[in-house]
């Protein structure tokens, strides 16, 4: 008597949760996933629990002390630090949170195609994205902006299609790996096209290491993103924003250098806890990030 044996694949929301319970098994994946949950919902229901209006202005408590009204103190125009602080992550989360999918989604796509290509063709791609990446990401970015100013509609494009070139290098590199394999052979023996073979053969095999690439890019976006704001290139007064804010108290914080110090911890925690999490979710994922960073 012959018994068979069927073995069923986790489906994707079973894997999903079974990479979450592996993350958070981890003691610094756990705290990495706890400070960026902790920012995003934060960003969700800020408005709703901060004291003050983050508009408020009281000229007669211009860089005041921390104190009972005000646990933080308040800026150079009278406004509440902390609940400018509380908020100063909702339009980096919201802008760098849409641009990193787009980024990876069009940078991986286009790097998988130039390692299932290979040749002259991938050749003179890859000096293009090698010239790109040669450049200093201020000044490319900064060219943009100042032609079509600042604003979600030009960060959110702009940062996704800067930090999409880099993933080229990491999905190409990915598809080498894969594309000599026989599963991809074999498609091509059946006269598969290409699109079918990248999206059926290659991106399943690839998508661990986009996946991992996303979660550092998100965090590299962030700095990004603070920075065109110190530079005074990102959101517009009086939005308030944690590079923003750190541009407007520079010049006050040897008598009131909380207006520096907690934008500071705010930005600080949230990319701590990205990269946190990305380390763990490249630990269970079996990715190794040091052969998979970017040159």
């Amino acid at each position: 008597m012959t018994v068979a044996l069927t073995y069923r694949r986790a489906g994707p929301v079973q894997r999903f949760f079974g990479v979450i319970k592996d993350i958070c098994s981890r003691p610094s994946g756990a705290i990495g996933l706890a400070l960026v949950f902790a920012h995003v919902a934060l960003a969700l229901i800020g408005p709703f629990i901060v004291p003050y209006d983050y508009t408020a202005m009281n000229a007669a408590q211009m860089l005041s002390q921390p104190s009972a009204a005000h646990w933080l103190g308040t800026d150079h125009l009278g406004r509440d630090t902390l609940t400018r602080t509380l908020l100063g992550g909702r339009e980096a989360i919201l802008i760098t949170g849409i641009a990193t999918p787009l980024a990876v989604l069009w940078g991986g796509l286009v790097g998988v195609f130039f390692g299932l290509v290979g040749g002259r063709l991938d050749d003179v791609l890859m000096r293009i994205v090698d010239a790109f990446l040669s450049l200093p990401w201020i000044l490319k970015m900064l060219v943009l902006i100042v032609t079509f100013g600042p604003g979600i509609e030009v960060l959110t494009p702009t940062l996704a299609f800067f930090y999409g070139i880099p993933v080229i290098r990491i999905a190409r590199a990915a598809t080498h790996d894969v594309v000599a394999r026989d599963f991809v052979q074999a498609a091509r023996a059946r006269g598969h096209g290409r699109f079918t073979i990248i999206w059926q053969e290659l991106l399943p095999n690839v998508r661990d290491a986009l996946l991992v690439e996303g979660a550092m890019r998100w965090s590299w976006m962030l700095l990004a993103f603070s920075s065109l704001s110190f530079l005074g290139f990102g959101v517009s007064p009086p939005t308030p924003d944690w590079g923003l804010m750190i541009a407007d108290a520079r010049g006050f914080m040897s008598f009131s250098p909380w207006g520096v110090i907690a934008p500071m911890i705010g930005l600080s925690s949230l990319i701590i806890g990205i990269n946190l999490s990305a380390d763990a979710l490249a630990k269970a994922l079996g990715i190794d990030r040091a052969q998979k960073a970017p040159v």
